[in-house]
Protein backbone atom coordinates (compact mmCIF):
# COMPACT_ATOMS: atom_id res chain seq x y z
CA UNK A 1 0.00 0.00 0.00
CA UNK A 2 2.80 2.30 0.92
CA UNK A 3 4.72 1.60 -1.97
CA UNK A 4 1.61 1.87 -4.47
CA UNK A 5 1.18 5.81 -2.91
CA UNK A 6 4.87 6.19 -3.10
CA UNK A 7 4.58 5.60 -7.21
CA UNK A 8 1.72 7.31 -7.14
CA UNK A 9 2.71 10.51 -5.33
CA UNK A 10 5.72 10.16 -7.72
CA UNK A 11 4.03 10.24 -11.20
CA UNK A 12 1.81 13.16 -10.20
CA UNK A 13 2.91 16.34 -11.68
CA UNK A 14 4.93 18.21 -9.48
CA UNK A 15 4.96 22.26 -8.79
CA UNK A 16 7.85 24.05 -11.06
CA UNK A 17 9.35 24.43 -7.82
CA UNK A 18 9.63 20.83 -7.09
CA UNK A 19 13.27 19.88 -6.80
CA UNK A 20 13.12 16.23 -5.55
CA UNK A 21 9.90 13.26 -6.24
CA UNK A 22 7.26 14.32 -4.34
CA UNK A 23 7.61 11.30 -1.40
CA UNK A 24 10.59 12.08 -1.00
CA UNK A 25 9.87 15.52 -0.31
CA UNK A 26 7.08 14.39 1.73
CA UNK A 27 9.19 12.40 3.85
CA UNK A 28 11.95 15.06 4.74
CA UNK A 29 9.23 17.22 5.79
CA UNK A 30 8.50 14.43 8.24
CA UNK A 31 11.96 14.54 9.71
CA UNK A 32 12.02 18.46 9.48
CA UNK A 33 14.98 18.06 7.57
CA UNK A 34 15.48 20.74 4.73
CA UNK A 35 15.79 20.10 1.14
CA UNK A 36 19.59 21.87 1.31
CA UNK A 37 21.21 19.21 3.83
CA UNK A 38 20.17 16.34 0.54
CA UNK A 39 22.24 15.50 -2.06
CA UNK A 40 20.77 13.08 -4.78
CA UNK A 41 22.15 11.60 -8.21
CA UNK A 42 20.19 9.21 -10.03
CA UNK A 43 20.69 7.95 -13.67
CA UNK A 44 21.40 5.05 -15.72
CA UNK A 45 24.24 3.56 -15.68
CA UNK A 46 25.04 4.15 -19.16
CA UNK A 47 24.96 7.72 -18.42
CA UNK A 48 22.78 10.24 -20.22
CA UNK A 49 20.86 13.05 -18.40
CA UNK A 50 20.29 12.72 -14.87
CA UNK A 51 17.07 12.18 -13.80
CA UNK A 52 17.69 13.67 -10.37
CA UNK A 53 20.31 15.76 -9.80
CA UNK A 54 20.13 17.73 -6.50
CA UNK A 55 23.01 19.84 -5.01
CA UNK A 56 25.08 17.01 -6.75
CA UNK A 57 28.28 18.81 -6.71
CA UNK A 58 28.57 19.78 -3.35
CA UNK A 59 30.98 17.98 -1.11
CA UNK A 60 29.60 16.08 1.84
CA UNK A 61 30.35 13.42 4.13
CA UNK A 62 29.83 9.93 2.89
CA UNK A 63 30.17 8.33 6.23
CA UNK A 64 30.51 4.30 5.29
CA UNK A 65 29.84 4.84 1.48
CA UNK A 66 33.75 6.24 1.01
CA UNK A 67 34.31 2.39 1.20
CA UNK A 68 33.04 2.17 -1.85
CA UNK A 69 36.13 4.25 -3.23
CA UNK A 70 38.95 2.41 -1.23
CA UNK A 71 37.28 -1.15 -2.53
CA UNK A 72 36.85 -0.09 -6.17
CA UNK A 73 40.34 1.55 -6.05
CA UNK A 74 41.97 -1.81 -4.84
CA UNK A 75 39.86 -4.10 -6.71
CA UNK A 76 40.98 -2.54 -10.12
CA UNK A 77 44.32 -1.82 -9.09
CA UNK A 78 45.76 -4.69 -7.18
CA UNK A 79 43.33 -7.15 -8.96
CA UNK A 80 40.35 -9.75 -7.35
CA UNK A 81 42.81 -12.33 -6.74
CA UNK A 82 45.45 -10.43 -4.29
CA UNK A 83 46.19 -11.61 -1.01
CA UNK A 84 48.28 -10.66 1.61
CA UNK A 85 51.08 -13.20 3.29
CA UNK A 86 51.85 -13.10 7.19
CA UNK A 87 55.42 -15.28 7.56
CA UNK A 88 56.88 -16.71 9.64
CA UNK A 89 60.73 -16.85 10.03
CA UNK A 90 63.57 -18.35 12.76
CA UNK A 91 66.92 -17.15 13.89
CA UNK A 92 69.36 -19.61 15.50
CA UNK A 93 68.73 -23.60 15.39
CA UNK A 94 66.17 -25.64 15.40
CA UNK A 95 66.92 -28.93 16.61
CA UNK A 96 64.58 -31.69 18.49
CA UNK A 97 61.54 -29.02 18.86
CA UNK A 98 63.75 -26.54 20.11
CA UNK A 99 64.28 -23.34 18.51
CA UNK A 100 66.57 -21.63 20.30
CA UNK A 101 66.62 -18.55 18.78
CA UNK A 102 63.96 -15.97 17.69
CA UNK A 103 60.31 -16.78 16.10
CA UNK A 104 59.76 -13.71 13.70
CA UNK A 105 55.81 -12.75 12.38
CA UNK A 106 55.79 -10.52 9.64
CA UNK A 107 52.78 -8.95 9.05
CA UNK A 108 51.82 -7.27 5.34
CA UNK A 109 48.55 -5.89 6.51
CA UNK A 110 46.02 -8.65 6.39
CA UNK A 111 42.35 -7.32 6.56
CA UNK A 112 41.22 -10.59 7.38
CA UNK A 113 43.44 -12.79 9.70
CA UNK A 114 41.09 -14.87 11.46
CA UNK A 115 41.54 -16.90 14.54
CA UNK A 116 41.21 -20.15 12.70
CA UNK A 117 43.61 -18.88 9.76
CA UNK A 118 46.31 -17.52 12.82
CA UNK A 119 45.77 -21.29 14.22
CA UNK A 120 46.61 -22.70 10.82
CA UNK A 121 50.08 -21.16 10.77
CA UNK A 122 50.83 -22.06 14.31
CA UNK A 123 49.90 -25.39 13.70
CA UNK A 124 52.11 -25.45 10.85
CA UNK A 125 54.76 -24.56 12.99
CA UNK A 126 54.40 -27.53 15.05
CA UNK A 127 54.00 -29.82 12.45
CA UNK A 128 57.32 -28.44 11.18
CA UNK A 129 59.27 -29.32 14.68
CA UNK A 130 58.76 -26.26 16.58
CA UNK A 131 57.44 -26.80 20.36
CA UNK A 132 60.09 -24.78 22.75
CA UNK A 133 60.77 -21.38 21.65
CA UNK A 134 63.82 -20.72 23.77
CA UNK A 135 64.33 -16.85 22.30
CA UNK A 136 61.61 -13.79 21.81
CA UNK A 137 58.79 -14.06 19.40
CA UNK A 138 59.40 -10.82 16.84
CA UNK A 139 56.11 -9.29 15.48
CA UNK A 140 57.01 -7.30 12.49
CA UNK A 141 54.76 -4.82 12.03
CA UNK A 142 56.75 -2.64 9.49
CA UNK A 143 54.71 -2.66 6.59
CA UNK A 144 52.39 0.07 7.57
CA UNK A 145 54.10 2.97 9.62
CA UNK A 146 53.85 3.51 13.09
CA UNK A 147 50.55 5.89 14.24
CA UNK A 148 48.83 6.94 17.20
CA UNK A 149 45.07 5.87 17.13
CA UNK A 150 43.21 6.65 20.00
CA UNK A 151 40.47 4.25 19.97
CA UNK A 152 37.71 6.58 21.70
CA UNK A 153 38.46 9.80 19.85
CA UNK A 154 35.95 9.26 17.31
CA UNK A 155 33.32 9.40 19.42
CA UNK A 156 34.09 8.27 22.94
CA UNK A 157 33.56 4.58 22.42
CA UNK A 158 37.13 3.08 23.30
CA UNK A 159 36.12 -1.08 23.57
CA UNK A 160 33.59 -0.99 20.48
CA UNK A 161 34.87 -2.63 18.19
CA UNK A 162 34.44 -0.68 14.98
CA UNK A 163 36.67 1.87 16.42
CA UNK A 164 39.85 -0.70 16.18
CA UNK A 165 42.59 0.94 14.39
CA UNK A 166 44.91 -0.63 11.37
CA UNK A 167 47.83 -2.52 12.49
CA UNK A 168 50.28 -4.58 10.33
CA UNK A 169 49.68 -7.71 12.21
CA UNK A 170 46.07 -7.09 12.83
CA UNK A 171 44.64 -10.61 14.07
CA UNK A 172 40.86 -11.29 14.54
CA UNK A 173 40.12 -7.72 14.08
CA UNK A 174 41.66 -7.17 17.30
CA UNK A 175 38.12 -7.93 18.98
CA UNK A 176 36.99 -10.28 21.72
CA UNK A 177 34.11 -12.26 20.80
CA UNK A 178 32.33 -12.66 23.86
CA UNK A 179 29.13 -15.19 24.09
CA UNK A 180 26.33 -14.94 26.23
CA UNK A 181 23.80 -17.90 26.74
CA UNK A 182 21.01 -17.86 29.60
CA UNK A 183 21.15 -20.36 31.87
CA UNK A 184 18.91 -21.36 34.53
CA UNK A 185 20.32 -18.66 37.80
CA UNK A 186 20.79 -14.93 38.09
CA UNK A 187 23.59 -15.00 35.43
CA UNK A 188 24.11 -16.42 31.85
CA UNK A 189 26.83 -17.96 30.82
CA UNK A 190 29.86 -16.20 29.31
CA UNK A 191 32.80 -16.78 27.48
CA UNK A 192 35.18 -15.54 24.88
CA UNK A 193 37.71 -16.00 21.93
CA UNK A 194 40.10 -15.95 21.81
CA UNK A 195 41.95 -17.27 24.87
CA UNK A 196 44.09 -14.57 26.16
CA UNK A 197 46.96 -15.68 28.38
CA UNK A 198 46.68 -14.32 31.70
CA UNK A 199 43.18 -12.53 31.06
CA UNK A 200 39.84 -13.66 33.02
CA UNK A 201 36.14 -12.58 33.05
CA UNK A 202 34.54 -10.98 36.05
CA UNK A 203 31.07 -11.98 35.08
CA UNK A 204 28.55 -9.58 36.43
CA UNK A 205 25.78 -9.54 34.13
CA UNK A 206 22.26 -9.80 35.36
CA UNK A 207 19.75 -12.21 33.11
CA UNK A 208 16.47 -10.35 33.08
CA UNK A 209 13.52 -10.99 31.67
CA UNK A 210 11.80 -8.73 29.42
CA UNK A 211 12.13 -7.53 25.73
CA UNK A 212 16.09 -8.37 23.87
CA UNK A 213 15.89 -4.82 22.38
CA UNK A 214 19.18 -2.57 21.91
CA UNK A 215 20.73 -5.29 24.25
CA UNK A 216 24.20 -4.17 24.23
CA UNK A 217 23.56 -1.04 24.75
CA UNK A 218 22.58 -2.33 28.32
CA UNK A 219 26.35 -4.69 28.63
CA UNK A 220 30.17 -2.45 30.13
CA UNK A 221 33.31 -4.10 29.85
CA UNK A 222 35.84 -2.67 32.06
CA UNK A 223 39.42 -3.29 32.24
CA UNK A 224 41.26 -4.26 35.78
CA UNK A 225 45.10 -4.73 35.11
CA UNK A 226 47.19 -5.74 37.94
CA UNK A 227 50.12 -3.26 38.96
CA UNK A 228 52.45 -4.78 36.56
CA UNK A 229 49.32 -5.82 34.21
CA UNK A 230 51.14 -9.46 34.06
CA UNK A 231 47.49 -10.25 34.50
CA UNK A 232 44.30 -8.44 33.45
CA UNK A 233 40.68 -8.92 34.36
CA UNK A 234 37.98 -8.04 32.23
CA UNK A 235 34.94 -7.39 34.37
CA UNK A 236 31.15 -7.09 31.95
CA UNK A 237 28.41 -5.88 34.10
CA UNK A 238 25.04 -5.02 32.89
CA UNK A 239 21.51 -6.58 32.00
CA UNK A 240 20.67 -9.40 29.68
CA UNK A 241 17.01 -10.29 28.93
CA UNK A 242 16.14 -14.01 28.73
CA UNK A 243 14.23 -13.83 25.21
CA UNK A 244 17.89 -12.51 23.60
CA UNK A 245 18.79 -16.11 23.41
CA UNK A 246 22.82 -16.69 22.65
CA UNK A 247 24.55 -13.79 21.58
CA UNK A 248 28.06 -12.48 20.74
CA UNK A 249 29.59 -9.27 22.14
CA UNK A 250 32.41 -7.99 20.15
CA UNK A 251 34.25 -5.54 22.11
CA UNK A 252 38.10 -4.89 21.50
CA UNK A 253 39.55 -4.11 25.27
CA UNK A 254 43.26 -4.42 24.42
CA UNK A 255 45.87 -2.47 22.07
CA UNK A 256 46.77 -4.27 19.25
CA UNK A 257 49.90 -5.63 20.43
CA UNK A 258 48.96 -7.18 24.11
CA UNK A 259 46.06 -8.67 22.66
CA UNK A 260 47.92 -10.24 19.18
CA UNK A 261 50.82 -11.37 22.20
CA UNK A 262 48.26 -12.79 24.96
CA UNK A 263 46.48 -14.44 21.84
CA UNK A 264 49.54 -16.26 20.78
CA UNK A 265 50.81 -17.51 24.13
CA UNK A 266 47.55 -18.67 24.99
CA UNK A 267 46.93 -20.46 21.62
CA UNK A 268 50.93 -21.71 21.39
CA UNK A 269 50.32 -23.37 25.15
CA UNK A 270 47.59 -24.81 23.84
CA UNK A 271 49.28 -26.52 20.93
CA UNK A 272 51.60 -28.04 23.66
CA UNK A 273 54.25 -25.60 22.93
CA UNK A 274 56.44 -22.93 25.01
CA UNK A 275 57.75 -19.59 24.82
CA UNK A 276 60.48 -18.78 27.13
CA UNK A 277 61.16 -14.91 26.18
CA UNK A 278 58.53 -11.82 25.40
CA UNK A 279 56.60 -11.39 22.53
CA UNK A 280 57.93 -7.62 21.37
CA UNK A 281 57.83 -5.55 18.39
CA UNK A 282 60.51 -5.40 15.88
CA UNK A 283 61.98 -5.62 12.31
CA UNK A 284 63.12 -9.11 10.60
CA UNK A 285 66.53 -9.54 11.15
CA UNK A 286 68.27 -10.11 7.73
CA UNK A 287 69.61 -13.74 8.65
CA UNK A 288 65.72 -14.65 9.56
CA UNK A 289 65.15 -17.84 7.28
CA UNK A 290 61.64 -18.36 6.30
CA UNK A 291 59.99 -21.20 8.26
CA UNK A 292 56.32 -21.18 7.47
CA UNK A 293 53.25 -18.66 6.39
CA UNK A 294 49.95 -18.18 5.26
CA UNK A 295 47.78 -16.37 2.56
CA UNK A 296 44.40 -14.01 3.07
CA UNK A 297 41.52 -15.07 0.77
CA UNK A 298 41.78 -12.85 -2.19
CA UNK A 299 40.64 -9.62 -2.26
CA UNK A 300 37.22 -9.96 -4.34
CA UNK A 301 36.34 -12.23 -0.71
CA UNK A 302 37.63 -9.41 1.23
CA UNK A 303 35.62 -6.88 0.08
CA UNK A 304 32.45 -8.31 0.51
CA UNK A 305 32.92 -8.26 4.28
CA UNK A 306 34.27 -4.95 3.95
CA UNK A 307 31.27 -3.63 2.01
CA UNK A 308 28.15 -6.13 3.20
CA UNK A 309 28.90 -5.42 6.70
CA UNK A 310 30.74 -2.01 6.85
CA UNK A 311 33.72 -2.96 8.58
CA UNK A 312 35.78 -0.05 9.14
CA UNK A 313 39.29 -1.30 10.21
CA UNK A 314 39.10 -3.89 7.56
CA UNK A 315 38.71 -0.67 4.81
CA UNK A 316 41.26 0.86 6.55
CA UNK A 317 43.67 -1.76 6.48
CA UNK A 318 43.15 -2.08 2.77
CA UNK A 319 43.57 1.60 2.07
CA UNK A 320 47.12 1.32 3.34
CA UNK A 321 47.56 -1.22 1.54
CA UNK A 322 47.46 1.05 -1.63
CA UNK A 323 50.23 3.20 -0.05
CA UNK A 324 52.23 0.37 0.47
CA UNK A 325 53.70 0.44 -3.35
CA UNK A 326 56.60 2.67 -2.76
CA UNK A 327 58.25 -0.02 -0.38
CA UNK A 328 58.56 2.27 2.33
CA UNK A 329 55.92 1.78 5.42
CA UNK A 330 52.24 2.92 4.39
CA UNK A 331 50.30 5.73 6.12
CA UNK A 332 47.41 7.57 4.86
CA UNK A 333 49.01 10.27 3.38
CA UNK A 334 50.75 7.30 1.11
CA UNK A 335 47.29 6.21 0.62
CA UNK A 336 45.50 8.66 -0.68
CA UNK A 337 48.03 9.69 -2.53
CA UNK A 338 47.87 6.17 -4.25
CA UNK A 339 43.69 6.22 -5.00
CA UNK A 340 44.56 9.39 -6.81
CA UNK A 341 47.01 8.10 -9.03
CA UNK A 342 44.64 5.52 -9.64
CA UNK A 343 41.87 7.65 -10.39
CA UNK A 344 44.24 9.57 -12.74
CA UNK A 345 45.16 6.59 -14.71
CA UNK A 346 41.73 5.77 -15.36
CA UNK A 347 40.72 8.92 -16.43
CA UNK A 348 38.47 9.32 -13.14
CA UNK A 349 37.64 12.92 -11.85
CA UNK A 350 37.46 13.00 -8.32
CA UNK A 351 37.68 16.89 -7.43
CA UNK A 352 35.74 16.80 -4.46
CA UNK A 353 37.15 13.59 -2.87
CA UNK A 354 38.99 14.09 0.81
CA UNK A 355 40.15 10.92 1.76
CA UNK A 356 41.02 10.71 5.51
CA UNK A 357 41.43 6.78 6.58
CA UNK A 358 39.21 5.55 3.59
CA UNK A 359 36.55 3.77 6.15
CA UNK A 360 33.87 6.67 6.10
CA UNK A 361 34.71 6.90 9.95
CA UNK A 362 35.60 10.22 10.05
CA UNK A 363 34.56 13.45 10.50
CA UNK A 364 36.64 14.99 7.70
CA UNK A 365 36.31 12.89 4.57
CA UNK A 366 33.90 14.60 1.64
CA UNK A 367 32.59 13.54 -1.99
CA UNK A 368 30.19 14.58 -4.11
CA UNK A 369 27.39 12.20 -5.40
CA UNK A 370 27.72 13.12 -8.84
CA UNK A 371 31.64 12.45 -7.80
CA UNK A 372 30.17 9.05 -6.61
CA UNK A 373 27.80 8.55 -9.30
CA UNK A 374 30.74 8.74 -11.88
CA UNK A 375 32.46 6.05 -10.16
CA UNK A 376 29.68 3.89 -10.68
CA UNK A 377 29.73 4.34 -14.08
CA UNK A 378 33.35 3.35 -14.30
CA UNK A 379 33.01 0.76 -12.43
CA UNK A 380 29.99 -0.77 -13.86
CA UNK A 381 32.09 -0.37 -17.69
CA UNK A 382 35.47 -1.99 -15.43
CA UNK A 383 36.21 -6.16 -15.55
CA UNK A 384 35.64 -5.89 -11.87
CA UNK A 385 32.75 -5.34 -12.39
CA UNK A 386 30.80 -8.43 -10.47
CA UNK A 387 33.01 -8.94 -7.77
CA UNK A 388 32.78 -5.16 -7.13
CA UNK A 389 28.57 -5.42 -7.10
CA UNK A 390 28.24 -7.98 -5.14
CA UNK A 391 30.63 -7.19 -2.32
CA UNK A 392 27.65 -4.48 -1.99
CA UNK A 393 24.81 -5.51 0.32
CA UNK A 394 21.85 -7.26 -1.53
CA UNK A 395 18.82 -5.29 -0.38
CA UNK A 396 16.31 -6.95 1.83
CA UNK A 397 18.48 -9.83 1.54
CA UNK A 398 21.92 -9.72 3.31
CA UNK A 399 24.69 -7.54 4.93
CA UNK A 400 23.71 -4.06 6.47
CA UNK A 401 20.24 -3.92 4.09
CA UNK A 402 18.95 -6.87 5.46
CA UNK A 403 16.36 -5.72 7.53
CA UNK A 404 15.48 -3.05 5.11
CA UNK A 405 11.73 -2.90 2.53
CA UNK A 406 11.66 -7.00 3.42
CA UNK A 407 7.65 -6.44 2.44
CA UNK A 408 8.84 -3.84 -0.72
CA UNK A 409 8.44 -5.21 -4.18
CA UNK A 410 11.92 -3.63 -4.39
CA UNK A 411 13.67 -6.27 -2.19
CA UNK A 412 16.05 -8.24 -3.61
CA UNK A 413 16.86 -5.86 -6.45
CA UNK A 414 19.25 -3.52 -5.30
CA UNK A 415 22.99 -3.57 -4.66
CA UNK A 416 23.62 -0.80 -2.24
CA UNK A 417 26.20 0.68 0.39
CA UNK A 418 24.43 2.35 2.90
CA UNK A 419 26.19 4.53 6.01
CA UNK A 420 25.81 6.44 9.09
CA UNK A 421 27.29 8.53 11.72
CA UNK A 422 25.20 10.84 14.24
CA UNK A 423 25.06 13.59 11.65
CA UNK A 424 24.72 12.00 8.54
CA UNK A 425 22.70 8.93 6.35
CA UNK A 426 23.60 7.87 2.84
CA UNK A 427 23.38 5.11 0.22
CA UNK A 428 24.73 4.45 -3.24
CA UNK A 429 24.33 1.44 -5.47
CA UNK A 430 22.80 0.23 -8.11
CA UNK A 431 19.16 -0.46 -9.17
CA UNK A 432 17.33 -2.74 -11.20
CA UNK A 433 14.47 -0.76 -11.73
CA UNK A 434 11.12 -2.74 -12.58
CA UNK A 435 11.52 -2.11 -16.24
CA UNK A 436 14.32 -4.29 -16.11
CA UNK A 437 16.83 -1.40 -16.32
CA UNK A 438 19.67 -0.79 -14.06
CA UNK A 439 19.60 2.90 -12.96
CA UNK A 440 22.36 4.24 -10.17
CA UNK A 441 21.28 6.55 -6.94
CA UNK A 442 23.32 8.08 -4.31
CA UNK A 443 21.82 10.09 -1.71
CA UNK A 444 23.83 11.97 1.27
CA UNK A 445 22.17 13.44 3.78
CA UNK A 446 24.08 15.61 6.25
CA UNK A 447 21.81 17.23 9.46
CA UNK A 448 21.38 16.80 13.13
CA UNK A 449 18.24 15.00 12.43
CA UNK A 450 19.80 12.01 10.41
CA UNK A 451 18.95 9.94 12.52
CA UNK A 452 15.14 10.29 11.76
CA UNK A 453 16.24 9.95 7.97
CA UNK A 454 15.98 6.45 6.53
CA UNK A 455 12.06 6.75 5.54
CA UNK A 456 13.88 9.84 3.30
CA UNK A 457 16.27 7.21 1.56
CA UNK A 458 13.89 4.55 1.44
CA UNK A 459 11.48 6.65 -0.45
CA UNK A 460 14.13 8.05 -2.97
CA UNK A 461 14.88 3.94 -3.91
CA UNK A 462 11.18 3.18 -4.24
CA UNK A 463 10.63 6.01 -6.66
CA UNK A 464 13.74 4.61 -8.29
CA UNK A 465 12.82 1.19 -8.61
CA UNK A 466 9.11 2.25 -9.65
CA UNK A 467 11.49 3.57 -13.07
CA UNK A 468 9.99 6.85 -13.29
CA UNK A 469 11.02 8.55 -16.17
CA UNK A 470 10.19 11.92 -14.62
CA UNK A 471 13.13 14.31 -14.32
CA UNK A 472 13.71 17.30 -12.10
CA UNK A 473 15.32 20.13 -12.91
CA UNK A 474 19.19 20.33 -11.75
CA UNK A 475 19.73 22.02 -8.59
CA UNK A 476 23.41 23.31 -7.32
Amino acid sequence: MRLALAVLLGLIVAPACAVLPAPVLQALRAAEIPATSISVMVQSVDGGPARISHRAKVPMNPASVMKLVTTYAALDSLGPAYSWRTDALMTGRLADGVLDGDLVLRGAGDPALSIEQFWLLLRDLRARGVRDIRGDVITDRSAFASMRHDPGAFDNEPLAAYNVGPDALLLAHNALRVRLLPQAGGAPALWAEPPLDGVQIDNRVQLVEGECGDWKDSLTAKVLPAADRSTLTLQITGRFARPCGERIWNIAPLPADEFFARALRAMWAELGGRITGRVRDGATPPNALPLAGIDSPPLAQVIRDINKYSNNVMARQLFLTLGNGAGTPADSTAADAAVRAWAARRGLALPSLIMDNGSGLSRSERLSAADMAALLRHAWASSVMPEFMSSMPVLSVDGTLRRRLRNSPASGQAHLKTGSLSDTRSIAGYVLDRNGQRVLMVAWLNHPNAGRAQPVLEALLEWVWAGNRQSFPVTE
